[in-house]
């Protein structure tokens, strides 16, 4: 299948989550197979709490995390500098988010940044993107969504207007 987006002016939407200090390798792994389901690029910013040569890490992606489009940063300000976002292109994803992730926009380029799993994200950079903090509605009986259902909701609702098709039912002879 060539061009699996339609979008505004044909323009394919570019995505990119940031996982900022990663913990827990099957959360890393579920992300980066749910990334190269929509192909989307997955940025890990160390420290992360294991090793991404690790087994769990690939079964959690299963054969396909030699596929993920994978960035490795050493600390959130040289993300910044090399990946450059505009104004526009920044969504933080947090509890304490002011807004629903229902209001998201949907730019051509966009950033969905998480924090660790169990610290959030740094208050530094809650305070810097504060505008566009979101938060996925959940009931007082829960503290928060596990990472990666997160990262999937975040990430399907920013494409949710850009024509994202299913490949398996234009296909039908494959079988897997």
């Amino acid at each position: 299948m060539s061009q699996q987006f339609t979008h505004n002016h044909d323009l394919k939407p570019e995505r990119h989550v940031v996982l900022v200090a990663p913990e827990i390798h099957w959360n890393t792994g579920n992300i980066g197979r749910t990334c190269l389901a929509v192909d989307a690029n997955l940025h890990l910013i160390k420290p992360i709490g294991f090793s991404l040569d690790s087994r769990e890490v690939r079964r959690a992606g299963l054969d396909y995390w030699e596929n993920v489009k994978l960035t490795v940063w050493e600390g959130f300000d040289e993300f910044l500098v090399d990946m450059a976002p505009q104004s526009g292109e920044v969504a933080v994803f947090s509890k304490k988010g002011a807004k629903s992730y229902w209001s998201m926009p949907s730019p051509q380029r966009l950033f969905l940044i998480f924090g660790s799993e169990t610290r959030g994200l740094p208050e530094s950079i809650l305070e810097r993107y504060a505008n566009v903090a979101f938060h996925i509605p959940i009931t007082s009986k829960t503290r928060s969504l596990n990472l990666s259902t997160a990262a999937g909701l975040a990430l399907y609702e920013s494409l949710r207007k850009a024509g994202l098709r299913h490949a398996w039912s234009l296909d039908t002879t494959r079988n897997n």
